[in-house]
Protein backbone atom coordinates (compact mmCIF):
# COMPACT_ATOMS: atom_id res chain seq x y z
CA UNK A 1 0.00 0.00 0.00
CA UNK A 2 1.33 3.43 -0.94
CA UNK A 3 1.70 5.92 1.88
CA UNK A 4 -0.80 8.27 0.25
CA UNK A 5 -3.40 5.47 0.08
CA UNK A 6 -3.31 4.64 3.76
CA UNK A 7 -6.54 5.15 5.65
CA UNK A 8 -6.33 8.07 8.07
CA UNK A 9 -7.72 6.93 11.41
CA UNK A 10 -8.73 9.71 13.78
CA UNK A 11 -8.62 8.74 17.45
CA UNK A 12 -10.35 10.55 20.31
CA UNK A 13 -8.68 9.80 23.64
CA UNK A 14 -11.72 9.53 25.92
CA UNK A 15 -11.53 10.30 29.62
CA UNK A 16 -8.01 11.49 30.43
CA UNK A 17 -8.01 9.69 33.79
CA UNK A 18 -9.15 6.35 32.38
CA UNK A 19 -7.42 3.70 30.26
CA UNK A 20 -8.10 5.33 26.88
CA UNK A 21 -4.63 6.70 26.22
CA UNK A 22 -3.04 3.53 27.61
CA UNK A 23 -4.82 1.25 25.12
CA UNK A 24 -3.99 3.64 22.27
CA UNK A 25 -0.29 3.66 23.15
CA UNK A 26 -0.17 -0.11 23.60
CA UNK A 27 -1.82 -0.66 20.22
CA UNK A 28 0.74 1.40 18.34
CA UNK A 29 3.79 0.17 20.23
CA UNK A 30 3.62 -2.52 17.57
CA UNK A 31 5.05 -0.61 14.60
CA UNK A 32 3.42 -3.08 12.18
CA UNK A 33 0.12 -1.30 12.86
CA UNK A 34 1.42 1.56 10.72
CA UNK A 35 1.37 -0.77 7.70
CA UNK A 36 -2.44 -0.70 7.84
CA UNK A 37 -3.27 2.94 8.58
CA UNK A 38 -2.07 6.39 9.52
CA UNK A 39 -3.22 7.18 13.09
CA UNK A 40 -4.00 10.71 14.24
CA UNK A 41 -4.58 11.16 17.97
CA UNK A 42 -6.61 14.25 18.93
CA UNK A 43 -5.21 15.45 22.27
CA UNK A 44 -2.10 17.24 23.51
CA UNK A 45 1.54 16.25 23.66
CA UNK A 46 1.71 17.05 27.39
CA UNK A 47 -1.18 14.76 28.32
CA UNK A 48 0.04 11.87 26.19
CA UNK A 49 3.59 12.32 27.50
CA UNK A 50 2.25 12.03 31.05
CA UNK A 51 0.66 8.69 30.20
CA UNK A 52 3.79 7.53 28.36
CA UNK A 53 5.83 8.19 31.48
CA UNK A 54 3.32 6.43 33.74
CA UNK A 55 3.43 3.37 31.47
CA UNK A 56 7.16 3.62 30.73
CA UNK A 57 6.27 3.50 27.06
CA UNK A 58 8.99 4.12 24.49
CA UNK A 59 6.61 4.79 21.59
CA UNK A 60 7.55 7.71 19.31
CA UNK A 61 4.83 10.32 18.84
CA UNK A 62 4.91 12.85 15.99
CA UNK A 63 3.31 16.08 17.16
CA UNK A 64 1.54 18.30 14.61
CA UNK A 65 -0.50 21.49 14.82
CA UNK A 66 -2.33 21.04 11.52
CA UNK A 67 -3.90 18.05 9.81
CA UNK A 68 -2.11 18.98 6.59
CA UNK A 69 1.14 18.08 8.35
CA UNK A 70 0.20 14.45 8.96
CA UNK A 71 3.10 12.08 8.25
CA UNK A 72 2.47 8.50 7.14
CA UNK A 73 4.33 5.70 8.94
CA UNK A 74 4.22 7.73 12.16
CA UNK A 75 1.83 7.97 15.09
CA UNK A 76 0.58 11.52 14.66
CA UNK A 77 -0.73 13.62 17.54
CA UNK A 78 -2.71 16.74 16.69
CA UNK A 79 -2.23 19.25 19.50
CA UNK A 80 -5.69 20.67 20.04
CA UNK A 81 -4.99 22.33 23.40
CA UNK A 82 -1.90 23.66 25.19
CA UNK A 83 -3.38 23.96 28.68
CA UNK A 84 -1.61 22.44 31.66
CA UNK A 85 -3.97 19.78 33.00
CA UNK A 86 -3.93 17.94 36.29
CA UNK A 87 -4.14 14.24 35.49
CA UNK A 88 -5.65 12.23 38.36
CA UNK A 89 -5.52 8.66 37.14
CA UNK A 90 -8.47 6.60 38.27
CA UNK A 91 -10.68 9.55 39.18
CA UNK A 92 -13.72 10.97 37.39
CA UNK A 93 -13.16 14.72 37.33
CA UNK A 94 -14.80 17.66 35.62
CA UNK A 95 -11.50 18.47 33.91
CA UNK A 96 -11.06 14.99 32.44
CA UNK A 97 -14.61 15.12 31.10
CA UNK A 98 -14.11 18.56 29.56
CA UNK A 99 -11.03 17.54 27.59
CA UNK A 100 -12.54 14.21 26.60
CA UNK A 101 -15.23 16.25 24.87
CA UNK A 102 -12.67 18.59 23.28
CA UNK A 103 -10.91 15.57 21.79
CA UNK A 104 -14.17 14.04 20.54
CA UNK A 105 -15.44 17.32 19.10
CA UNK A 106 -12.24 18.02 17.18
CA UNK A 107 -12.03 14.47 15.83
CA UNK A 108 -15.70 14.43 14.82
CA UNK A 109 -15.35 17.72 12.96
CA UNK A 110 -12.35 16.32 11.10
CA UNK A 111 -14.41 13.24 10.20
CA UNK A 112 -17.31 15.36 9.01
CA UNK A 113 -14.98 17.49 6.86
CA UNK A 114 -13.23 14.45 5.29
CA UNK A 115 -9.90 15.32 6.93
CA UNK A 116 -9.82 11.81 8.37
CA UNK A 117 -11.38 8.66 6.92
CA UNK A 118 -12.71 6.91 10.03
CA UNK A 119 -13.03 7.62 13.73
CA UNK A 120 -12.12 5.32 16.62
CA UNK A 121 -13.20 6.60 20.03
CA UNK A 122 -11.67 5.65 23.38
CA UNK A 123 -14.11 5.35 26.33
CA UNK A 124 -15.74 8.39 27.91
CA UNK A 125 -17.49 8.81 31.25
CA UNK A 126 -21.09 9.64 30.33
CA UNK A 127 -21.50 11.70 33.51
CA UNK A 128 -18.50 13.99 33.68
CA UNK A 129 -18.54 14.75 29.95
CA UNK A 130 -21.93 16.46 30.28
CA UNK A 131 -21.87 20.22 29.68
CA UNK A 132 -23.77 23.00 27.94
CA UNK A 133 -22.32 21.71 24.64
CA UNK A 134 -22.59 17.97 25.31
CA UNK A 135 -26.05 16.88 26.43
CA UNK A 136 -26.14 13.37 25.02
CA UNK A 137 -26.40 9.88 26.49
CA UNK A 138 -23.21 8.80 24.73
CA UNK A 139 -21.08 8.75 21.59
CA UNK A 140 -23.84 7.28 19.41
CA UNK A 141 -26.35 10.04 20.08
CA UNK A 142 -23.71 12.78 19.74
CA UNK A 143 -22.47 11.48 16.38
CA UNK A 144 -26.01 11.12 15.04
CA UNK A 145 -26.56 14.80 15.89
CA UNK A 146 -23.41 15.91 14.03
CA UNK A 147 -23.27 13.54 11.05
CA UNK A 148 -25.81 12.52 8.39
CA UNK A 149 -28.13 9.54 8.78
CA UNK A 150 -29.91 7.72 11.59
CA UNK A 151 -27.80 5.62 13.91
CA UNK A 152 -27.94 2.02 15.07
CA UNK A 153 -25.63 0.90 17.86
CA UNK A 154 -24.15 -2.50 16.96
CA UNK A 155 -21.90 -4.56 19.22
CA UNK A 156 -20.02 -6.99 17.04
CA UNK A 157 -17.39 -9.64 16.45
CA UNK A 158 -16.80 -11.50 13.19
CA UNK A 159 -19.46 -14.04 14.18
CA UNK A 160 -21.95 -11.97 16.19
CA UNK A 161 -23.65 -8.65 15.47
CA UNK A 162 -26.25 -7.31 17.92
CA UNK A 163 -28.04 -4.03 17.24
CA UNK A 164 -30.23 -2.12 19.69
CA UNK A 165 -33.73 -0.96 18.80
CA UNK A 166 -33.61 1.39 21.79
CA UNK A 167 -30.28 2.62 23.12
CA UNK A 168 -29.33 4.60 26.19
CA UNK A 169 -32.79 5.14 27.69
CA UNK A 170 -34.22 4.20 31.12
CA UNK A 171 -35.82 0.77 31.31
CA UNK A 172 -39.18 2.28 32.27
CA UNK A 173 -39.28 4.10 28.91
CA UNK A 174 -38.54 1.08 26.72
CA UNK A 175 -42.06 -0.34 26.19
CA UNK A 176 -43.59 3.00 25.22
CA UNK A 177 -40.70 3.69 22.84
CA UNK A 178 -41.09 0.42 20.91
CA UNK A 179 -43.31 1.19 17.91
CA UNK A 180 -43.82 -0.42 14.54
CA UNK A 181 -42.09 2.50 12.84
CA UNK A 182 -39.04 2.27 15.12
CA UNK A 183 -38.66 -1.48 14.60
CA UNK A 184 -39.00 -1.07 10.85
CA UNK A 185 -36.42 1.72 10.79
CA UNK A 186 -33.87 -0.23 12.83
CA UNK A 187 -34.38 -3.37 10.72
CA UNK A 188 -33.74 -1.27 7.61
CA UNK A 189 -30.51 0.16 9.05
CA UNK A 190 -29.32 -3.28 10.14
CA UNK A 191 -30.17 -4.77 6.74
CA UNK A 192 -28.40 -2.00 4.83
CA UNK A 193 -25.26 -2.12 6.96
CA UNK A 194 -25.00 -5.91 6.63
CA UNK A 195 -25.19 -5.52 2.85
CA UNK A 196 -22.94 -2.50 2.27
CA UNK A 197 -20.55 -2.68 5.23
CA UNK A 198 -20.16 -6.45 5.62
CA UNK A 199 -20.81 -7.70 2.07
CA UNK A 200 -23.68 -10.03 3.04
CA UNK A 201 -25.91 -10.31 -0.02
CA UNK A 202 -29.13 -11.58 1.60
CA UNK A 203 -28.78 -11.15 5.35
CA UNK A 204 -30.87 -13.07 7.89
CA UNK A 205 -31.97 -10.94 10.85
CA UNK A 206 -33.49 -12.08 14.16
CA UNK A 207 -35.62 -9.79 16.33
CA UNK A 208 -35.88 -10.51 20.06
CA UNK A 209 -39.17 -10.16 21.92
CA UNK A 210 -39.80 -7.35 24.37
CA UNK A 211 -41.44 -9.29 27.20
CA UNK A 212 -40.40 -12.53 28.94
CA UNK A 213 -41.35 -15.46 26.69
CA UNK A 214 -42.54 -12.88 24.11
CA UNK A 215 -45.50 -12.17 26.38
CA UNK A 216 -46.87 -15.74 26.47
CA UNK A 217 -49.79 -14.72 24.23
CA UNK A 218 -50.72 -11.74 26.36
CA UNK A 219 -50.20 -13.24 29.82
CA UNK A 220 -46.99 -11.19 30.35
CA UNK A 221 -47.68 -8.16 28.17
CA UNK A 222 -49.33 -7.60 24.80
CA UNK A 223 -46.62 -5.65 22.93
CA UNK A 224 -45.09 -8.67 21.22
CA UNK A 225 -48.46 -9.82 19.82
CA UNK A 226 -49.80 -6.37 19.01
CA UNK A 227 -46.69 -4.53 17.79
CA UNK A 228 -43.63 -6.73 17.25
CA UNK A 229 -45.09 -9.77 15.44
CA UNK A 230 -47.28 -7.79 12.99
CA UNK A 231 -44.33 -5.52 12.16
CA UNK A 232 -42.06 -8.48 11.42
CA UNK A 233 -44.75 -10.05 9.21
CA UNK A 234 -45.08 -6.80 7.28
CA UNK A 235 -41.31 -6.56 6.79
CA UNK A 236 -41.20 -10.17 5.58
CA UNK A 237 -43.64 -9.30 2.80
CA UNK A 238 -41.05 -6.86 1.42
CA UNK A 239 -38.71 -9.81 0.83
CA UNK A 240 -36.33 -9.33 3.75
CA UNK A 241 -35.31 -12.40 5.74
CA UNK A 242 -36.40 -11.12 9.15
CA UNK A 243 -37.62 -13.52 11.82
CA UNK A 244 -39.02 -13.41 15.34
CA UNK A 245 -39.84 -12.39 17.90
CA UNK A 246 -37.60 -14.79 19.78
CA UNK A 247 -37.65 -15.23 23.56
CA UNK A 248 -34.46 -13.49 24.67
CA UNK A 249 -33.75 -15.71 27.67
CA UNK A 250 -32.99 -18.83 25.62
CA UNK A 251 -31.90 -17.33 22.31
CA UNK A 252 -28.19 -17.14 23.09
CA UNK A 253 -27.85 -20.14 25.40
CA UNK A 254 -29.36 -22.38 22.71
CA UNK A 255 -26.84 -20.93 20.19
CA UNK A 256 -29.76 -19.92 17.99
CA UNK A 257 -27.87 -16.68 17.34
CA UNK A 258 -25.40 -18.56 15.13
CA UNK A 259 -28.10 -18.98 12.47
CA UNK A 260 -28.35 -15.22 11.83
CA UNK A 261 -26.19 -12.48 10.33
CA UNK A 262 -27.64 -9.83 12.62
CA UNK A 263 -29.76 -9.68 15.76
CA UNK A 264 -31.88 -6.81 17.03
CA UNK A 265 -32.44 -6.54 20.77
CA UNK A 266 -35.25 -4.41 22.16
CA UNK A 267 -33.17 -2.61 24.77
CA UNK A 268 -29.60 -2.04 25.94
CA UNK A 269 -29.00 -4.82 28.47
CA UNK A 270 -31.06 -7.39 26.57
CA UNK A 271 -28.45 -7.21 23.82
CA UNK A 272 -25.28 -6.19 25.61
CA UNK A 273 -25.44 -8.59 28.56
CA UNK A 274 -25.24 -11.71 26.37
CA UNK A 275 -22.81 -10.02 23.97
CA UNK A 276 -20.34 -9.13 26.69
CA UNK A 277 -20.69 -12.59 28.21
CA UNK A 278 -19.77 -14.17 24.89
CA UNK A 279 -17.21 -11.67 23.59
CA UNK A 280 -16.09 -9.18 26.25
CA UNK A 281 -12.65 -7.76 25.59
CA UNK A 282 -12.69 -8.71 21.92
CA UNK A 283 -15.86 -6.99 20.75
CA UNK A 284 -16.35 -3.73 18.91
CA UNK A 285 -19.01 -1.03 19.14
CA UNK A 286 -19.91 0.15 15.62
CA UNK A 287 -22.24 3.08 14.93
CA UNK A 288 -24.13 1.96 11.84
CA UNK A 289 -26.49 4.03 9.71
CA UNK A 290 -24.39 7.19 9.46
CA UNK A 291 -22.54 8.55 6.44
CA UNK A 292 -19.22 8.22 8.31
CA UNK A 293 -17.63 5.29 10.13
CA UNK A 294 -17.02 5.21 13.87
CA UNK A 295 -16.01 2.30 16.07
CA UNK A 296 -14.91 1.92 19.68
CA UNK A 297 -13.85 -0.80 22.12
CA UNK A 298 -16.58 -2.67 23.99
CA UNK A 299 -15.57 -1.49 27.48
CA UNK A 300 -15.55 1.63 29.62
CA UNK A 301 -12.98 3.89 31.29
CA UNK A 302 -11.85 1.21 33.81
CA UNK A 303 -10.69 3.80 36.36
CA UNK A 304 -9.73 1.02 38.79
CA UNK A 305 -6.76 -0.04 36.65
CA UNK A 306 -5.88 3.30 35.01
CA UNK A 307 -2.14 3.98 34.93
CA UNK A 308 -1.21 0.49 36.15
CA UNK A 309 -0.33 -0.93 32.76
CA UNK A 310 -2.94 -3.67 33.14
CA UNK A 311 -5.44 -2.58 30.47
CA UNK A 312 -6.16 -5.07 27.69
CA UNK A 313 -5.95 -3.33 24.31
CA UNK A 314 -7.41 -6.15 22.19
CA UNK A 315 -10.83 -4.55 21.86
CA UNK A 316 -9.34 -1.20 20.80
CA UNK A 317 -7.16 -2.93 18.22
CA UNK A 318 -10.20 -4.82 16.92
CA UNK A 319 -12.10 -1.52 16.71
CA UNK A 320 -9.29 -0.10 14.61
CA UNK A 321 -9.21 -3.04 12.20
CA UNK A 322 -13.02 -3.10 12.02
CA UNK A 323 -13.17 0.58 11.05
CA UNK A 324 -10.62 0.00 8.29
CA UNK A 325 -12.45 -3.08 7.01
CA UNK A 326 -15.84 -1.36 6.96
CA UNK A 327 -14.35 1.67 5.19
CA UNK A 328 -12.95 -0.54 2.43
CA UNK A 329 -16.07 -2.68 2.09
CA UNK A 330 -18.41 0.32 1.98
CA UNK A 331 -16.30 2.10 -0.63
CA UNK A 332 -16.20 -1.04 -2.75
CA UNK A 333 -19.99 -1.36 -2.47
CA UNK A 334 -20.48 2.28 -3.52
CA UNK A 335 -18.10 1.85 -6.45
CA UNK A 336 -19.81 -1.32 -7.66
CA UNK A 337 -23.24 0.30 -7.49
CA UNK A 338 -22.36 3.69 -9.00
CA UNK A 339 -22.72 2.51 -12.59
CA UNK A 340 -25.04 -0.39 -12.01
CA UNK A 341 -26.52 -1.78 -15.20
CA UNK A 342 -30.32 -1.63 -15.35
CA UNK A 343 -32.52 -3.95 -17.35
Amino acid sequence: MKKSDKIKVGISVGDLNGIGIEIILKTFEDSRMLDFCTPIIFASTKVVSYHKKALQSAINIHGIDNLKKVVHNKVNLLNIWKDLIDIELGKATEISGKYAYDSLKSATNALKNDEIDVLVTAPINKNNIQSEEFKFQGHTEYLENILEGESLMILMTDELKIGLITGHIPINKVAETITSNLITKKVEIMYNTLVQDFNIFKPKIAVLGLNPHCGDHGVIGTEDDEVVSPTIEKIQKSGKLVYGPYAADSFFGSENYKKFDGILAMYHDQGLAPFKTLAFGNGVNFTAGLNKIRTSPDHGTAYEIAGKGEANFNSFKEALFTAISIFNTRNEYILLNENKLTK
